[in-house]
Parts: structure tokens; sequence; C-alpha cells
């Protein structure tokens, strides 16, 4: 910039000079003649110069002012006052100097190029573009000319590049695109508007308000910006809030598109939520399920909302007892948002009541890692602890007993589970068979023996570990349950196929058919 920008300097007479009046034929004092003010111009211009070199561009805008002031057709003063203002960084300003230097001299070469500079900066390509050509016909070897025609045409080829990227969804491009724009157009608000707006659909709001922002600040009524600031707040889910920016660029620029599409999606986005949590607080679940699922198709952008709703409708389907479909929704919930606390507990809940101990336990270590609160770490731990017990043999599922069963109702579930896998039952049966049902009747035994046990059957149920005060059951003999259980005067006996069952009362005593 500072090649562009660099000052013409032209020597000016330090003393006064007598000049030859052609209509007088006499010596006129310098003081008096019309050529003083040009002189005194080109005094304001040599302390221009002065301000500019020593970087005190305000000084030196100020004298360069009061030269265009005294001298308002010389090129060269407006072109360094546009030098002036580009350091500055008050590029439109800049420019109308710039231009006006080359219209009181199209052969100002470093007219041109401040010309296309400040075009440039302001994220005019096109029109930089001819400005640095009409430099090179001035001057074909110029350096500078030649560099900043290369620069132009390649923030050229980057807008057209974001534009398809843009199209395309792939935000992260677009933004590297207009970053290296902005390297060499520093002052255009669309570029970083841009850049903005695919800030926000990455969602990475505080880098996008912070764009936004600094434009507002320059500006307070640019309505681009405005909207900027609205998706923001509309993607952070403070959509009320995000109405009012987007109510506001709409004032500024009625024929905003997308501010108009945004407020619109806002507004029936926030209306379908609200009726939703109302019929969920009504216990009209199915009307609150309808009401999240249309809510979730007005904005397929919107994540943070979407998450919400999504864990909303698994909640729902939680309470209608569908909890394939609530661990689906809350599985989409943190695929939108993987930091969404609410959704992982939701889910793990919904795992623990299927029985999914080890999806369950991982939702609430996660739970537990971002917020370490007590309530998070016993629900850890209720979960860990029922893997533990879903890991050993269901003594329940095993004896086919609910685990509320009573006393009398174990007994009876072991009297026909043990008579239905004994081992003389299958004395005909293959090898295979026959190892088999051994295996299942030792484990029916097995079952039986501790929760036929008041104290066994705590422990078990706890999650405890039955080994630890000396219940180890690698030592358990289910043939000596079995003769315990079937015990009495006449033994137990399957001969001619038919069992004797003791346990009977003797005015009762009947034989079971074993086969049927």
């Amino acid at each position: 910039m500072a090649a562009a920008a660099g000052c013409d300097v032209v020597m000016a007479a330090t003393e006064p000079e007598l000049l030859y009046d052609e209509e007088a034929k006499s010596l006129t004092p310098l003081t008096s003649h019309p050529s003083v003010p040009l002189l005194e111009a080109e005094s304001f211009k040599e302390q221009g110069n002065a301000y500019y070199a020593k970087k005190d561009y305000n000084e030196a805008y100020n004298y360069y002012t009061k030269a265009i002031d005294m001298c308002p057709k010389n090129a060269s003063y407006y072109g360094n006052r546009a030098a002036t203002l580009m350091m500055l960084g008050r590029f439109r300003e800049a420019l109308g100097d710039a231009q006006q230097s080359v219209r009181l001299d199209d052969s100002f070469v470093r007219g041109h190029l401040r010309e296309g500079k400040c075009h440039l900066s302001l994220g005019n390509a096109m029109a930089a573009c001819r400005s640095f050509q009409r430099a090179l016909e001035l001057d074909h070897k110029n350096a500078q000319a030649q560099q900043e025609f290369k620069n132009a045409n390649a923030v050229i080829e980057y807008e057209k590049i974001a534009e398809t990227d843009f199209e395309k969804r792939d935000f992260r491009k677009v933004v590297f695109c207009m970053d290296r724009a902005l390297e060499f157009a520093p002052a255009c608000h669309r570029f970083k508007i841009l850049k903005a707006e695919c800030l926000a659909m990455l969602g990475r709001y505080p880098e996008a308000q912070s764009v936004a922002s600094d434009i507002l600040r320059m500006d307070s009524t640019n309505a681009d910006a405005l909207y900027v600031r609205g998706l923001c707040l509309y993607y952070e889910d403070c959509i009320e809030k995000a109405v009012q920016f987007f109510v506001q660029a709409l004032r500024m620029a009625p024929d905003h598109e997308k501010a108009c599409v945004a407020c619109r999606n806002a507004k029936a986005l926030k209306a379908k939520k609200e009726d939703g949590n109302k019929a969920f607080k009504e216990g009209n679940y199915k009307l609150a399920y309808e009401l999240y699922t249309e809510a979730l198709g007005i904005d397929p952008n919107n994540i943070k909302t979407n998450a919400k709703l999504y864990c909303n409708r698994g909640t729902v389907n939680s309470k209608l007892r569908k909890l394939d479909d609530a661990i689906e929704d809350c599985t989409n919930a943190v695929k939108l948002d993987d930091t969404y606390i609410k959704a992982y507990l939701r889910r793990a809940q919904c795992y623990m009541d299927t029985e999914q101990y080890e999806e369950a336990v991982r939702d609430y270590e996660k739970v537990y890692q971002t917020e370490k609160t007590k309530e998070h770490k016993q629900l850890l731990k209720n979960a860990q602890l029922e893997l533990k017990k879903s890991k050993r043999k269901d003594y329940y599922k095993i004896l086919g007993v609910d685990k509320n069963a009573s006393e009398d109702e174990i007994k009876k579930a072991y009297r026909k589970r043990a008579l239905m896998h004994h081992p003389d039952r299958h004395s005909g049966a293959s090898a295979e068979v026959q190892k088999e049902e051994e295996k299942k009747f030792k484990e029916v035994g097995e079952a039986f023996t501790i929760l036929s046990d008041p104290k066994k059957k705590t422990r078990y149920d706890s999650g405890q570990d039955l080994d630890e005060e000396g219940m180890n059951m690698g030592d358990f003999d289910a043939n000596n349950i079995f003769k315990a259980f079937f015990g009495g005067p006449g033994g137990f006996s399957f001969e001619g196929g038919y069992a004797f069952c003791p346990w009977e009362s003797p005015d009762h005593k009947q034989r079971q058919r074993l086969h049927s």
C-alpha cells in the first residue's frame, strides 16, 4: 500500500519572485500576482509531505486540503490527499480524490494506481482492473501496476469460487476464499458479511458476531450486518432477540430477502416449539409429537434449536414407551450438538429402561466428565452396577420368574425347571443334548440356591460378588439340591417314564408323565 499511496513531491520556491505582467508591461511583486496562490499551495503541499513522511497522516491530510483549497485544479494535490486517506483507511473518500486527480490529468499514472487500489480495497475488483490497465497503457513496465492487476484478478477468481461453494453449502471453503480476498480488499464489507454469514452457518458464532459488530460500529444502518447479528442469535436459539435484528434489517432494507426468510422462519419455529411444549405439559403427547415434528421441518440449518426439538420429541417418545424411537431422537440431538447434556441424560435413561447398560454407562460417563455433580456421579454408579449385574447369570431368567417373585413362586419355578432338565429324563437323547440339558439342570439348581436364600438373594440383587462370603458356586452340586428338594420317604423315581412327586401331600400323590 505504501508504494501506491506515496506522495508526489514537487519542490517549491522558498523566496518570493517577481513575475512580468504582460498587461501592465511592468514587473509586479509576486505577492500580488495571480500565481501567488499556486506557490502558497505548493508550500502547503510540502508541509503535507513532511507530515506524511513522519506518518502523521491527519496533519498531512489537513495541509493537502489547504493546498487543494488554494489550487483546486492540481491533480497531484488530490493524488497526495488520496494517498493520505488510504493510509487512514478511509478508502471511499480516497477513491473520490483519486478519481478527481485522473479527471484533471488522465496521464497521471499514480492517480490511476491509487484509484485502482481504492477500488480493490473496497472489493470492486473489476473496476480496479480497469484502473490498473490504464496505468499500464501509460507505463507498460510499471511493476506495481502489473502486480496489482494480478491481485485484482485473483480477487475476481476468489469471488467466483466462493459463489459456487456457497451454493454447494461448502461454507468452510467460502470462508477460506473470503480470507484470501480480504488480504487484498480489507475494506470490503460485502466480503466480510459473506464470511460472517458462513461462520454463522458453521456454528462459529462469536467470530461471526465480531465481524458483524465491527461493520455496525462503522455503519449502524448496514442491513447485511444486522441480518448476520440476527442470524447468530437465531442459530444460538435466542429466537426472540434474533427477530428484533431481522426486523431492524428489514427497516433499513425492506427488500432484504435473506432477512425476510429468516424472520419468517424464526417466528414459525418459536410458535411451533411453544405449542409443542404446551401440549406436552398438558399430557397430550401425541399432539406434542406432531408439533415438534413440524417444527423440525422448518429450518434444517438451525442446529441448536433442532437439537432441542429432537430431545423434546425423544422425551415424548419415552412417555409413549417408544423407547427405540426416543433413543434415535436423542442420538440425532447429540449429533447436532455434542455438548447437549440433557439429550445424553435422556438417551442414557432410555438405554437403562431397555437394559442396554454398556451404552448407558458411556452416556453417563460423558455427562459426568462434562458436569461433575453428585447427581451425575450417582447415575453413573447405578448404570455401572446394572452393567456388572447384567454380565452375571440372570437367575431370575433361568427360573423364568420376575425379579419381584415370591418365595413360593421361586419354589414352583424350580420344581418345573428341575424336572424339565433333569439328566435322567434325557438319558436316551444324543450326547450333545444330554450335555446341554445337564448344563441347564445345574444352572436351575444354582439359581434356586441363590434366590431361595434371603441373604444370598439380597447380595445378588444388590450386585455384590457372591464369592466374597464363601458362596463359591464352583463347588455347587445340582444333584444334592435336587435330592434335598424332592427328598422324602419314597425318594424320587423316573421309572416307566413317570416321575413320582413326593412334594405333594400324602393324600394327593400322583404320577406325572415326563413326556408330552
